[in-house]
């Protein structure tokens, strides 16, 4: 009884540990509850499986594309897609959201641009890209970094601008360089808050890679799902779905352990 106890009290405690086992038993009853209640609505014809396919139907097709090399083939182009766009935007993004939160001199001028900016829809941008680019993967990686970019400037602008001032003024006591600062004190500060910016745009620019690849694409997982919904193809887009999702959650959990490895000191 006092073993429940403390278990309760542990689950219900804010930002208080809980075994392992616990946790990977909380998800695996998760993921039961959501594909048991799709696996309900659609076996049971509550919603006709012309709008919501079985789960049965969904890995058939799977395993069908698989087989062909299909699905392989779109997958990789779309994961080149936003890895690419990615990683252009992070090699930018950092250095001037370093600047942007240390320097009122760079920030004055680019915070309001900036704020502007990444209000503006992406999805009408498509059209310009398409006319200034192309049609080739140069206009979809466009659409990753214009979709992820200008927030994680913002958001590594925020990361610097929290460093403490005391680290900062203690560095200059021990002989660094105002110069220096950035790159030797606060970037190795900030790095922790970085690296969870940096994951959660990443979810952003996979949640882009169908508008990129919306309009003049011959591959990728978002081309896929279009043309799937053209001929009715539910069990398809529910696919690629999925397959964009299990991308994401790889990405996620790749970022988390370079937080480990990289940032151990930080909670």
């Amino acid at each position: 009884m006092a073993q429940r106890r403390t278990a309760w009290t542990r689950l219900t405690t804010p930002f208080a540990n809980i075994p392992a086992s616990t946790a990977t038993t909380l998800a695996l009853a998760m993921w039961i509850i959501v594909i048991g209640g799709w696996a309900l609505l659609s076996y049971g014809r509550v919603v006709p499986n012309m709008f919501l396919p079985t789960p049965g139907t969904v890995l058939e097709t799977t395993y069908r594309m698989s087989l062909d090399g299909s699905l392989f083939y779109h997958t990789l182009t779309s994961a080149k897609v936003v890895i690419l766009g990615f990683i252009v935007s992070s090699l930018i993004a950092v250095p001037l959201g370093l600047w942007m939160g240390t320097y009122r001199a760079v920030q004055a001028p680019l915070e309001p641009l900036v704020n502007f900016i990444r209000y503006l829809p992406v999805t009408s941008f498509v059209p310009l890209f398409i006319l200034w680019i192309g049609i080739g993967i140069e206009q979809r990686i466009a659409v990753i970094f214009f979709g992820t970019f200008f927030q994680q400037l913002v958001m590594i602008s925020d990361c610097a601008r929290s460093v403490s001032r005391d680290l900062v003024n203690a560095s200059y006591t021990l002989g660094t360089k105002r110069s220096e600062a950035v790159w030797h004190v606060i970037f190795p500060a900030a790095l922790p808050s970085i690296l969870d910016t940096l994951r959660v745009t990443m979810g952003w620019a996979w949640t882009y890679l169908v508008v990129a690849e919306l309009v003049a694409a011959s591959s990728g997982l978002g081309y896929i799902s279009l043309k799937a919904m053209r001929g009715f193809q539910v069990d398809v887009i529910f696919m690629a779905i999925a397959a964009i999702g299990l991308l994401g959650l790889i990405t996620d959990t790749a970022f988390r352990i370079l937080r480990a490895r990289v940032a151990p000191w930080a909670p």
